[in-house]
């Protein structure tokens, strides 16, 4: 079976992971597991989708509970944003990352237990739900990725916002594309001032004109690496009913994307 922790994302990612715990010199209990173990266990969820306390115990990277710790104490030290970070700094170094345009959508994810930041879901016949605003470059590279309710209408500032600086290069840090490509959901006057002001030209579809998302013939990039990463059973059917752990496996999700542009 092909490994869940490549050696390229493990060698990117061991030393973000904070160091484990001293142990006491008397009575110091048990071994703690292996991080790599317990990032295939975190994987192997995101993957499939399965609830936590149905991972494999074959798999030897502890109960589901111990792994579900874990992706929540590193979600909180940084480690998933920085693990992006790291990768669009990559990608951008290699000229991987087109910045004249940048393209912006959501989707829904059916979240049937509930929790934090979910809501009636209106093209679902109103069952809870949660939404995945995602930007990407112009070729589909996860810049940015946040979650909301299923009935919050746009988050583009939140998105755009919540995009690391990405190095790579020398010189300051690129914090904003060229452009932004929204459909007509994003249609607001106010938000077009807020663009230009930071120095990105808005392309928003306006509502009430000829059919058509606005996105022109680059559309399908986004919706593309939308539906990638709902791919990943964990994001097509959130479980988690707090906000922390569904934005930890949306972060690990992108990231994993980003590797796949940099080792296809």
């Amino acid at each position: 079976m092909k490994p869940l922790v490549t050696d390229e994302l493990w060698a990117r990612i061991e030393p973000l992971l904070p160091p484990a715990p001293r142990r006491r010199v008397r009575f110091p209990g048990r071994k703690p597991l292996d991080y790599r173990k317990i990032l295939t266990g975190i994987l192997f969820v995101l993957k499939t989708g399965i609830a936590w306390d149905d991972l494999p115990a074959e798999l030897g990277c502890g109960c589901g509970k111990t792994c579900r710790h874990y992706l929540r104490a590193w979600h909180r030290a940084g480690v998933w944003a920085e693990l992006h970070a790291l990768l669009l700094a990559e990608l951008n170094g290699a000229d991987q990352i087109d910045w004249s345009r940048a393209l912006i959508d959501a989707s829904y994810a059916k979240a049937p237990e509930g929790g934090e930041d979910t809501g009636p879901n209106p093209t679902d016949r109103s069952k809870s739900g949660s939404k995945h605003h995602l930007m990407t470059d112009a070729q589909g590279v996860p810049l940015s990725a946040t979650v909301t309710a299923a009935n919050v209408v746009t988050q583009l500032l939140d998105v755009l916002t919540s995009m690391p600086p990405v190095g790579g290069k020398p010189g300051p840090k690129r914090q904003n594309p060229e452009r932004l490509q929204g459909d007509r959901g994003y249609d607001s006057e106010p938000l077009r001032r807020l663009l230009r002001w930071l120095g990105i030209t808005p392309v928003l579809a306006a509502r009430h004109t000829e059919h058509g998302s606005g996105l022109g013939v680059y559309r399908w990039f986004v919706e593309r690496s939308l539906s990638w990463l709902h791919g990943f059973g964990r994001l097509r059917r959130r479980l988690d009913r707090l906000k922390e752990i569904q934005q930890a496996f949306l972060r690990l999700g992108a990231a994993v994307i980003c590797l796949r542009f940099l080792t296809p």
